[in-house]
């Protein structure tokens, strides 16, 4: 009967110790969804608020063909520029939010996952027409014990819609 008694009690304080970090992960969780929210939305109007990504901060690269397997904060914020000055993009829907998890403990850890529909815009110019094309992406966010991104990923056919906006259907 003691033991019994004993396992029910350490039973116990294991499940009160798992709730209270479940608890503090989905509150880092709504925290950071926050964050992903103004990040998406600063992209969609071309003005990021880089403040949010931490000074080790690295971009996964997921490309085909990329030359490296990811980049830092500097080299992101030239890309996101180029970007800007070739193409318009607008967020078609509201994104679906889901939490992440730790890839050791497979536990909530206060990390963002996203699924979003974009259009990417090329804009007219003097010889040739504006053209569109629709992309569903796939992207997660990391972060750090100060609340900052520290690493993200997106998934996406970026080759196909690049390849269609630049080199016709």
């Amino acid at each position: 009967m003691r033991t019994t008694f004993m396992m029910m009690c350490i039973g116990l304080l294991a499940l009160s110790c798992k709730n209270e970090a479940n608890a503090e992960a989905i509150e880092a969780f709504e925290k950071n969804s926050q964050t992903v929210l103004a990040n998406l939305e600063g992209w969609q109007n071309e003005n990021l608020d880089y403040s949010v990504y931490a000074d080790d901060f690295a971009m996964m690269e997921t490309a085909f063909g990329a030359e490296k397997d990811s980049m830092n904060l500097e080299e992101m914020k030239v890309a996101d520029k180029m970007m800007w000055e070739t193409y318009d993009f607008e967020m078609l829907e509201d994104p679906v939010l889901l939490p992440g998890v730790n890839q050791d403990t497979k536990m909530a850890d206060g990390s963002v996952r996203h699924y979003s529909q974009w259009r990417i815009i090329k804009p007219a110019t003097d010889s040739t027409e504006a053209k569109s094309g629709l992309i569903r992406l796939y992207e997660s966010f990391d972060f750090d014990e100060n609340g900052k991104i520290r690493y993200q990923q997106v998934y996406g056919d970026f080759t196909g819609i690049m390849t269609y906006l630049n080199n016709g259907e």
